[in-house]
């Protein structure tokens, strides 16, 4: 006798179908659902849809066939090539073709391969999927796909300067490497910092100065606060692009909230490192007076 909950249904009355989903370390996502009421003589689809911007058509959607198990559930394999383009793509069930769309709710959600992922070097383009439940209940999957990706691995916050550890993925960094920190609406103003590379090529480190931020330059958007962000460019200016500095590979869809840096006080200003909602780092220095 099985004695599992069964996590495709939901004991408080939502009639939503749930769906169990396993992640793997080379982003193979595999999806596992008991096959719905009245669909047994139908082929039942997954979709994934990339969700749109806000006034814009959908544009992309992406069909997974649900295979039946011996067990009567239905399995659908969302494999690592071709990569998803960058995005939230949320998950629905398509009964059969021209069939109405049904919302998914998140079953079982396994991505302990995905805890580690920042430990293994990643080829360009560096594409990422990390399964991760909505704000309103439904499961989504969300993607990035960068030609190149600069990970963070650590960040040591002083009273007067902060330490990033980070390492290259996608790209090699060269004697010629810098740190930029731009200026959000700032009219081009950056800063520029030399990065203190390692042995092999990929891993880096580099100081910011918190006075060097909270002085000399006028607030961005919104009064008394400005927001630097933070990317490298791995080889001369004319060679490479600035690539984003930020933290992608893991288990965390949306980090801005939950990955919270103390802040330092530098005079009358606040200076803290954030993560953005793209999950990309970013420093906030707000005057007192904000």
């Amino acid at each position: 006798m099985n004695t599992e909950p069964d996590m495709t249904r939901d004991t408080t009355g939502d009639t939503h179908l749930r769906v169990h989903c396993t992640t793997d370390a080379d982003g193979r996502i595999t999806f596992l659902l008991q096959r719905p009421a009245n669909t047994a003589a139908l082929s039942p689809q997954l979709l994934l849809r990339l969700r749109p911007k806000k006034g814009q058509p959908e544009k992309l959607l992406q069909a997974l066939d649900l295979e039946p198990m011996d067990d009567g559930r239905l399995r659908a394999v969302l494999e690592p090539q071709p990569a998803l383009a960058e995005g939230r793509w949320d998950v629905y069930l398509l009964p059969e073709p021209g069939a109405a769309r049904q919302r998914m709710r998140p079953g079982l959600r396994d991505q302990r391969a995905l805890v580690d992922g920042h430990t293994r070097d990643r080829p360009s383009p560096v594409a990422v999927r990390v399964p991760y439940t909505t704000k309103d209940g439904y499961l989504a999957v969300r993607a990035w796909l960068r030609t190149a990706h600069a990970e963070v691995e650590g960040i040591d916050v002083r009273d007067r300067s902060m330490t990033v550890r980070a390492r290259l993925h996608g790209a090699p960094l060269t004697e010629a490497a810098a740190v930029r920190l731009r200026l959000r609406g700032g009219d081009g103003v950056v800063r520029t910092l030399e990065p203190r590379a390692e042995s092999d090529g990929r891993a880096f480190s580099f100081t910011v100065d918190h006075e060097e931020l909270a002085t000399g330059h006028g607030p961005g958007p919104g009064a008394g606060t400005r927001v630097w962000d933070l990317s490298v460019q791995p080889g001369p200016d004319a060679e490479a692009p600035v690539i984003r500095i930020g933290r992608l590979l893991d288990d965390v869809a949306d980090r801005k909230d939950i990955f919270v840096y103390p802040t330092a006080v530098v005079g009358d200003a606040t200076v803290r490192p954030y993560y953005t909602v793209d999950n990309e780092l970013s420093v906030e220095v707000t005057a007192a007076t904000a």
